[in-house]
């Protein structure tokens, strides 16, 4: 086994280009160097990394045809996708990265011009640059070639990764067409694989360890006839599933409008349409995704969630819809979706979603979230919103009912929403608003 230092970090020379072409090309040189110094074998390669090095490894498997197996842990298949989600910046997670390259490396010109716009807050800027460097650096943009080179591709991620979060990575295993696997658990960015990686017992890396031994030896060890999707929920139980399809099935419940001294909706079987419900934005309410790398490990180490207590969600500024109470366990396994007709007052409107599970006394804990930003918009033109949050497996216990709150500040994100506008959110006929969990 050959472990390196990507460029630019610790003592590697050069400097980071965020995983561009030469980073990538790099791989191929250890390759290289290796068949001229060691007794490797050129018919047994594989890449394996966590974090960048997962991201770099799958962009290596597209260019070089001698990697014969991957393991990409908590990284990337888009970098847009996953660090500017629906046009909205992941503030805490690009800080948080831009502050770790300048601790542990030294930034090469492509980060340091998107360091600079985003210091001096020109971030619309920011964005346009990195919508430009993203596609050569997305192992999505060349996954074509990454299934005509046909890798064993093992994938691995955590449901509240603030980094690189999950949907990108389901998405991309969906279009992979050769050998695959795909683990999800929750915890924040690296955290479900990190003891493995200093030699402590871990799930994820019993799973990777028999994977590349079969696919690089041939070895009869049953790794290829296990569920290609493995999911552990909240109460650390996983569960197979043969795709990413099969893992639930859509339950659709439909929103009603916010009534009563609560000023709560419901979520119910049947259609409710022809009405509307105004809010305040640019005001933050008790609902949040929680803090970056901090509030996911929290929930994968010491099954701790972000939670919060519902019925002080500020209804002026947020719109809160409860579903019925479970009379039985049920697990919800997949992506949740939204769909709702929104009208906003303002030209930009962040929107934040949440889905909690909530007990009887109103305490919820977050399930999945998503952001949504409105950018361009014509003031008091009506635009239907659909968009899918974040994957999960969550069991929700008999008793507890699902709650769905949607506001327009988080502490975690770059939002667009100004104090003084408002946002609509609405049912027109013929469009209903309505909410999706997937039920296994």
């Amino acid at each position: 086994m050959i472990s390196y230092s990507s460029r630019g970090f610790w003592d590697s020379a050069g400097g980071i280009d965020i995983a561009g072409p030469p980073t990538v090309a790099d791989v191929s040189e250890v390759i290289d160097w290796a068949v001229e110094h060691t007794a490797a074998d050129t018919d047994r390669v594989a890449a394996v990394g966590i974090s960048y090095g997962a991201g770099v490894s799958l962009l290596a498997s597209a260019q070089d045809p001698r990697i014969k197996a991957v393991g990409a842990l908590s990284g990337w298949a888009d970098l847009i996708a996953s660090l500017n989600p629906n046009e909205t910046v992941a503030l805490q997670s690009v800080a948080g990265l831009l502050a770790l390259g300048n601790i542990t490396g030294r930034p090469g010109p492509e980060m340091r011009s998107l360091q600079a716009k985003f210091l001096v807050g020109d971030y619309d800027g920011a964005i346009t640059e990195a919508k430009q460097l993203a596609p050569v650096r997305s192992a999505a943009t060349v996954i074509d070639r990454i299934n005509a080179n046909q890798p064993a591709v093992f994938l691995a991620n955590a449901f509240e990764d603030s980094i690189f979060p999950p949907t990108q990575y389901t998405d991309f295993f969906t279009r992979l067409t050769g050998p695959k696997r795909l683990l999800l658990a929750h915890g924040d960015h690296a955290t479900p694989e990190l003891t493995g990686a200093i030699g402590l017992p871990n799930e994820t890396w019993d799973e990777l360890a028999p994977w590349l031994r079969h696919y690089l030896t041939g070895a009869d060890n049953g790794a290829d006839a296990e569920a290609p999707v493995q999911l552990k929920s909240q109460r650390n139980v996983w569960r197979g599933y043969p795709n990413w399809a099969a893992v639930g099935s859509p339950k659709t419940s439909y929103l009603s409008k916010p009534a009563g001294l609560s000023r709560t909706g419901g979520l119910q079987s049947k259609a409710a349409t022809g009405w509307s419900n105004g809010i305040g934005a640019g005001v933050p309410t008790l609902a949040d995704s929680g803090i970056a790398l901090v509030s996911g490990a929290l929930q994968g180490l010491l099954s701790i969630p972000v939670g919060v207590a519902t019925p002080l969600v500020d209804r002026t500024f947020a719109g809160v819809w409860s579903g019925p109470t479970y009379s039985s366990p049920a697990v919800l396994n997949g992506t949740p979706r939204l769909h709702v007709t929104v009208t906003p007052s303002g030209r930009d409107t962040s929107l934040f979603a949440y889905l909690y599970d909530v007990d009887a006394l109103g305490v919820g804990s977050l399930v999945s979230h998503k952001p949504y930003t409105l950018r361009g918009a014509t003031p008091g033109r009506a635009v239907p919103f659909d968009f899918k949050l974040e994957a999960t497996s969550w069991e929700v216990a008999a008793g507890h009912h699902l709650v769905l709150v949607v506001d327009t500040v988080d502490p975690r994100y770059l939002g667009r929403s100004r104090l003084g506008t408002s946002v609509s959110f609405s049912s027109p006929p013929g469009d209903p608003a309505w909410l999706s969990v997937p039920v296994a």
